[in-house]
């Protein structure tokens, strides 16, 4: 039998999962990454290396779903084996409830004046009979019980204001009447009544009206956001098992893209709301949650939308692109625990309404240790966001607000773990690194995601490239003739190809062949490049 080179395992033979590559024996500790394993057996003719997928690779990290809470982890775990779920949706679906929860009540102060609000925008993609709802109504089940307890709690309140104000609206109706009725006689009665009137008008003005809370909304337009942000103390979460909010914002009612209450809502800078019939209200720090979960093509078709990627709001979303188990289901999985199922609803409501009543956030503030964390996670990922040479320059815009969001992930964990007095607690080590581990996971998605959306221009261009490789299946080709063949509205001029043609050969598509010696004068001869014996051997 043959075995590894490496680590001894016996070798079998495995379908290769990279493009235009047939079967090869593989390590059989491997074989879940044959193409991460150095000891194939298949040696690759002519000193090709077998080519790397282009663009980021199909197999991505799996939710850490160790990291959340215990309460937490229990339940998106327990609902996965029963939906026969990837964690991924319901720990993505989880952290949004969290951040339903706690948004706009708390915020993380790094250092300095660096202070993160703890609301998160997450999206997850999954294809159609996924499942997708069951698992969304099951985690967000609670968040609605939760707002209608506060409900059944407030609409009594509302009642008796409700009343009062009418008393004092009548009362000042009465004073004002009394008053017009004083013109023409003695002055100091009439002085007196027209004070009346006023303090009765005053008195009526005063009377506030609560609001019933509302937690969670769904498909709802920009300027209904504004409002129930303005209603809420700032607060709201959007969830939905669908993207439809994706085409409000692009304009599907008003016919041109608004997506200031989003941006706005996720920063928490000051939103200004204008109302029928009422003064324009400033909302100081809102705080709006998203979480969705939508069929993948939603995101392909998000990123053409005009300002999506532009103005930030693709920059803002923390991505999932789980591993698709339909047609591998376990049939008949045994349900969630009830103790399960019950801690995690009670947590959820115990968290909501914990916090519902506080007007000034709660400042959460980081150990000496978690700190450092911090520091250090901003100096490795510095090097990442340079153009040309890091791996994530091609997402710079998302990239740059990564460290925000693990810092506000690491606020939620925190206060997740102590439901009842984690405000008063500062966030340590262990919750930061496990939101540093987070991090690491929807990086890798992202990197997925905007690959997926074509906006990584490089890759896009690349793809090009290879198309044509595909297409014509030459054995060489010159630069120039690459440049012959493909579109002229793409590349302009020859040297346009430099940069993708570099990012093919890097990833063993392609080599470029040495230059011969110039003898003469003249122009220099067009780079020539051997293509992989596999894009001749692909069937149309």
């Amino acid at each position: 039998m043959t075995t590894c080179k490496r680590c001894g395992a016996p070798l079998v033979p495995i379908a290769h999962q990279t493009e235009g590559w047939g079967s090869y024996d593989a390590c059989s500790r491997c074989e879940k990454k044959p193409d991460h394993c150095t000891c194939a057996e298949k040696s690759m003719p002519d000193g090709w290396e077998l080519p790397a997928p282009l663009g980021r690779g199909a197999e991505l990290p799996a939710f850490p779903v160790d990291a959340l809470p215990d309460w937490v982890r229990q339940e998106v775990t327990g609902l996965a084996e029963f939906t026969q779920t990837p964690t991924d949706l319901g720990g993505t679906i989880g952290l949004a409830v969290l951040s339903a929860s706690a948004g706009g009540r708390a915020v993380v102060e790094v250092r300095g004046s660096w202070r993160e609000p703890v609301n998160l925008h997450t999206v997850t993609a999954m294809p159609p009979g996924s499942r997708k709802s069951a698992v969304f109504a099951e985690l967000v089940g609670p968040l609605l019980d939760a707002e209608q307890s506060m409900i059944e709690i407030t609409r009594p309140q509302v009642l008796e204001a409700e009343t009062q104000r009418k008393v004092a609206q009548k009362a000042a109706e009465q004073a004002t009447t009394k008053a017009g009725a004083q013109d023409g006689k003695d002055d100091a009665k009439r002085q007196e009544a027209l004070a009346n009137a006023i303090s009765a008008a005053q008195m009526a003005e005063a009377v506030t009206v609560p609001t019933l809370p509302r937690l969670v909304a769904d498909d709802v337009t920009p300027e209904a956001a504004a409002t129930l942000l303005a209603e809420q103390g700032g607060r709201l979460a959007i969830m939905s098992a669908e993207g439809g909010i994706f085409s409000t914002l692009a304009g599907r009612y008003s016919g041109m893209p608004s997506l200031e209450v989003f941006l706005k809502g996720h920063a928490g800078d000051m939103l200004r709301v204008d109302r029928k019939g009422r003064p324009p209200e400033h909302v100081a720090h809102p705080a709006l949650t998203l979480g969705l979960a939508v069929q993948p093509e939603v995101l392909t078709d998000i990123a053409q939308l005009p300002g999506f990627r532009g103005r930030g709001l693709l920059a803002r979303i923390l991505y999932s692109l789980p591993a698709n188990l339909v047609g591998r289901r376990v049939i008949g999985a045994p349900p969630i625990a009830e103790s399960v199922r019950a801690t995690y609803s009670a947590n959820v409501r115990t968290l909501t309404t914990t916090l519902a009543e506080w007007t000034d956030p709660a400042v959460l503030v980081l150990t000496p240790e978690a700190g450092e964390i911090v520091l250090q996670m901003e100096r490795e990922l510095e090097p990442r966001l340079a153009e040309h040479t890091g791996d994530l320059a091609g997402i710079v815009d998302w990239a740059s607000k990564l460290v925000g969001a693990v810092v506000r992930i690491a606020g939620l964990l925190h206060l997740a773990g102590d439901i009842t007095t984690g405000w008063s607690k500062p966030i340590n080590a262990d919750t930061m690194r496990n939101a540093v581990r987070l991090g690491g996971y929807f990086t890798a998605h992202a990197l997925a995601t905007f690959d997926a959306m074509g906006a990584d221009p490089q890759v896009s261009d690349a793809r090009v490239i290879l198309e044509w490789l595909r297409r014509t299946k030459p054995m060489e080709f010159t630069r120039r003739e690459l440049f012959s063949g493909i579109s002229r509205s793409r590349f302009r001029k020859v040297g346009d190809l430099d940069v993708p043609l570099e990012l093919v050969e890097q990833h063993g598509y392609i080599r470029r062949k040495p230059e011969p010696e110039r003898t003469g004068p003249g122009r220099r001869p067009s780079p020539t490049y051997e293509v992989h014996p596999s894009l001749a051997a692909e069937t149309a």
